[in-house]
């Protein structure tokens, strides 16, 4: 008898994922307070294979704050808090079996700092949840997906300073025991490990108000998991039958040459990738880390009672998959860093595409973990083009079904892969760039980076193919 499964679980969850800052807009209404991406801005000045939110100093803020010309799309977005119901009939026509997004944290706790929730917040998330359980949907939701509030940077250090333990853990009370019963399933951090790239939009660390970035910034990460133990434990001791998830971006890197060199310092680079999926799915910091701190002379403080709270472990393991990256000695010496593969095409922003190395993630994180897997990431960026009320992608397509049909491999390795979240399966504002035109969506929303347009939505023929690979279970990808 056979043990080789056939293909997707019959209850494979097919979905999407946005995040409510990338798509929301309405900053500024029913007492929302500003946040960390609110004074993301978009720049044309940039090369576009460079375009990435940058560190930010209090001189930043204090300009953002009180600029009237500069452009900060992420407070406009698509105006998804006034047309959620509209956007959400279209992705259950589409087929969607789930859907993923996140609670704006300045939403319910405007300032972050606050003893009492904005009951304003709360009843637009209310009606939220209830329009995609309404459209057949599973609300698949994360608590903090780069919507940090603003004041915890400017009166505190943001993830730095240990107040934002309690902050926090105040927000996932409220969330948990707010919603338990609409949303069973829930990401604590998104790409937890996402500490250079998008350090201050993760972590609101000013970079003026620390002596040590990179200390700070792992710091920043050590109080935040910890945060997550609290709040796992809470989630755990009160609503038993709700599942916690951990998040990572991407994942692994690849070796350079077969040099041992290069090979070990991949091994050590990857290390300090699994650093954070470690910490939150096994419980304890492993010896590679507290060696490689040491080596770069960075020190952790542990706060009493930091090592029991870690050992509240999540459910779930959860990533984001893109492109990958190559290492080697040279450029682990000069920081841990990696670059990209020059065997891999690219799209037009750098980011390679390897369909190949998605199987490879999901054998590697479930040889590891051996614990339930989710992809709440996935897609790719390109320029499209409206014509005649159509958008004709079939460079979208490809791309989708080349790795889906890895994630069939994955399974049939063994994996046990649970749901599928296409990225921005509607046009929304790019996190790394803020800008409209790199469009992820199966949908397509008629505005420009300016936030010019009609804000119509027009269905993308990729939308047409999504649909049918939903119908058929991940079986007609034609």
């Amino acid at each position: 008898m056979s043990r080789i499964p056939a293909g997707f679980p019959k209850d494979f969850l097919w979905g999407g994922a946005i995040a409510a800052n990338q798509a929301e807009g309405a900053f500024d209404v029913d007492g929302k307070g500003l946040s960390v991406a609110d004074i993301n801005e978009f720049r044309t000045d940039i090369p576009i294979d460079q375009k990435t939110n940058l560190e930010m100093d209090t001189r930043f803020i204090e300009e953002a704050l009180n600029s009237t010309d500069r452009i900060f799309p992420k407070r406009w977005g698509i105006d998804f808090f006034h047309t959620y119901k509209e956007d959400l009939k279209l992705l259950a026509d589409l087929g969607f079996k789930t859907f993923r997004t996140s609670v704006a944290w300045t939403r319910i706790f405007p300032k972050g700092d606050e003893l009492e929730p904005n009951e304003a917040g709360l009843q637009f998330y209310d009606n939220l949840f209830d329009e995609i359980i309404k459209n057949g949907m599973i609300p698949m939701i994360t608590i903090s997906h780069y919507e940090m509030p603003l004041h915890l940077t400017t009166a505190y250090k943001g993830w730095y300073s240990r107040e934002m333990i309690d902050f926090f853990n105040r927000f996932c009370k409220v969330l948990f025991d707010r919603y338990h019963e609409k949303v069973k399933h829930w990401i604590i951090v998104n790409q937890i490990n996402l500490i250079v790239h998008e350090s201050f939009n993760h972590l609101g660390i000013a970079e003026d108000r620390v002596d040590n970035l990179l200390e700070a910034k792992y710091q920043g990460v050590h109080n935040e998991m910890v945060a997550c133990g609290h709040a796992t434990k809470y989630a755990h001791d009160n609503y038993p039958d709700l599942q916690i998830g951990m998040m990572l971006c991407g994942g692994p890197a690849y070796a350079a040459t077969a040099n041992p060199e290069d090979v070990l310092a991949t091994v050590r680079h990857n290390q300090m990738e699994y650093f954070y999926s470690d910490v939150l799915l096994r419980g304890y910091y492993p010896g590679y880390a507290f060696r490689y701190f040491d080596e770069i002379g960075i020190k952790i403080e542990f706060g009493e009672g930091d090592e029991e709270s870690l050992k509240n472990t999540a459910d779930f393991m959860s990533f984001s998959y893109y492109y990958t990256r190559v290492c080697d000695a040279e450029s682990y010496e000069d920081g841990n860093e990696t670059h990209r593969n020059p065997e891999l095409k690219a799209n037009p922003w750098g980011w390679s595409i390897d369909p190949v190395g998605l199987r490879s993630f999901l054998n590697l994180f479930y040889d590891r973990y051996q614990c339930p897997i989710y992809i709440t990431e996935n897609g790719v960026g390109y320029y499209d083009k409206l014509e005649d009320g159509k958008i004709h992608d079939p460079y979208r397509i490809d791309y989708f079904r080349a790795h889906i049909e890895q994630m069939k491999e994955a399974i049939k390795d063994g994996v046990d892969l649970r749901g599928y979240y296409a990225w921005g399966p509607i046009d929304i504002i790019s996190c790394s760039s803020s800008e409209m035109s790199k469009r992820y969506g199966f949908i397509y929303v008629d505005q420009d980076d300016y936030g010019n347009g009609s804000k119509k939505r027009y269905l993308k023929d990729s939308y047409y193919w999504y649909k049918k690979v939903i119908e058929t279970n991940g079986e007609d990808l034609k």
